[in-house]
């Protein structure tokens, strides 16, 4: 019996496999030599299923990293608050004098 899961395997094929295997001990029907198999073959696709689950958690924290990295910093600026270019040069108009600001 060939341990590793076919490569074409998905991780909902997989479960449903274990999910057979599981039915087919609990029955008490297989032999021994099938219970080892069948448990020799479960084993493989718990580890099949435990990489697939630590590959989608790390692509998920992945995007919630670059989520938090865009709004650290300001990348996903919202087009309607930008400059166009015909104005991007004006300058601001300057502030009016205050008590602050007087010479005197």
């Amino acid at each position: 019996m060939n341990d590793a899961p076919p490569t074409t395997t998905s991780y909902e094929a997989a479960t449903a496999r274990l999910e057979e295997i599981i039915r087919r001990l609990d029955s008490g029907e297989a032999g021994l030599r099938e219970t080892l198999d069948l448990c020799k073959e479960g084993r493989t696709l718990v580890e099949f299923c435990a990489g697939e689950l630590e590959a989608v958690g790390r692509g998920l924290q992945e995007l919630r990293l670059d989520d938090l990295v865009a709004r650290l910093e300001g990348s996903a600026p919202d087009p309607a608050a930008a400059p166009s270019p015909a104005n991007a040069s004006t300058p601001a108009p300057p502030s009016p004098p205050t008590s602050d600001n007087l010479p005197f």
